[in-house]
């Protein structure tokens, strides 16, 4: 006779858990294991990580899922290790080797191509990547031996740092650390530096260090999470209007704070801004975001009265 599972009593939690994601499991089975130890009600994340990559990954909860796609825009800092000599069909170490060649190029050739990686650049996504055309990703395309096209687009990497690493076991590798806009596959990096050295490579491991304004050494592990009390794993969250950094402030009175939460535009003498986090007054709290044109506070987000209670209560 099987014992009858234990039901996880779920709660409302509201907050950003900046996670540093272990390698080997996907964005989603680890925003699922932290879901469950928070006992969470609702979670997200803002973008994906492969399993193979390592590193920050943000992930929100309760109230802060409204202001997740924020995130998706920011700028984020890479670090890889590229083996060289050869290439693979994914662009990482889970790929067959497809191609060889010698590894022969100079300091000076390295300075060369850091300088060519860096700046506006056209990338044609790779197709083990989760890009959906047609509504299918493409590593399932790719998994069925079937090659898309994939139109090139426009990334920036901002920053670039290549350093050639110690030869191990006849193996030469170079670190790679890149600052780089969304949307930039850092697989693909990888293969078009290897490619114009003239020796191919792969990307033998990934770590993200930054995403937006979030370091990898404000995240926590699964692993630390876990070893919290219950009572206690709450406590690396940080509050919901963290994800509004770059958010002009306006708070509003009571009166206009309920009218602004039924949807309604409210007028005032606020400059124009695309980006507004608005609060309310009596008691202090988040009410959403908005922007300004003419004067006028145009609603985007908005909490809902039981959000912005628990977020009271929470605060407590």
């Amino acid at each position: 006779m099987k014992t009858p599972r234990t039901r996880v009593q779920r709660r409302p939690v509201h907050g950003v858990l900046l996670l540093d994601k272990p390698l080997g499991l996907s964005s989603n089975q680890a925003l699922q294991k932290a879901k469950w130890l928070l006992r969470a009600e609702k979670a997200g994340h803002t973008g994906t990580l492969d399993p193979m990559a390592t590193g920050v990954l943000p992930m929100c909860f309760g109230a802060a899922t409204k202001f997740s796609q924020l995130h998706l825009d920011a700028d984020k800092t890479y670090e890889a290790v590229l083996r060289l000599g050869q290439r693979t069909s994914t662009a990482d170490a889970e790929g067959e080797v497809i191609a060889e060649a010698e590894v022969n190029f100079t300091p000076e050739k390295l300075l060369e191509v850091q300088a060519l990686f860096t700046g506006p650049l056209q990338q044609v996504p790779p197709m083990h990547s989760a890009l959906k055309k047609d509504g299918k990703a493409l590593y399932e395309y790719a998994r069925e031996g079937i090659e898309v096209e994939r139109p090139a687009r426009s990334v920036v990497i901002h920053s670039l740092e290549l350093k050639e690493l110690p030869e191990l076991d006849g193996v030469r590798s170079v670190w790679l650390k890149a600052h780089c806009s969304k949307g930039t596959y850092i697989r693909t990096l990888g293969e078009d530096i290897g490619i114009a050295l003239g020796c191919g490579a792969f990307l033998s491991a990934l770590r993200r260090v930054k995403s937006g304004q979030f370091e990898i050494d404000a995240c926590i592990t699964l692993e630390a999470l876990e070893a919290l009390p219950e009572t206690e794993r709450h406590q690396p969250l940080q509050a919901v209007d963290v994800l509004l950094d770059s958010h002009q402030a306006i708070i509003l009175q009571a009166e206009d704070a309920g009218r602004f939460l039924s949807g309604l535009r409210r007028r005032g003498d606020w400059p124009d801004h695309h980006q507004v986090a608005v609060y309310g007054t009596s008691p202090h709290a988040l009410l959403g975001t908005a922007h300004v044109r003419a004067g006028e506070l145009i609603p985007e987000r908005l909490l809902n009265p039981q959000e912005i209670q628990s977020l009271l209560e929470s605060a407590a």
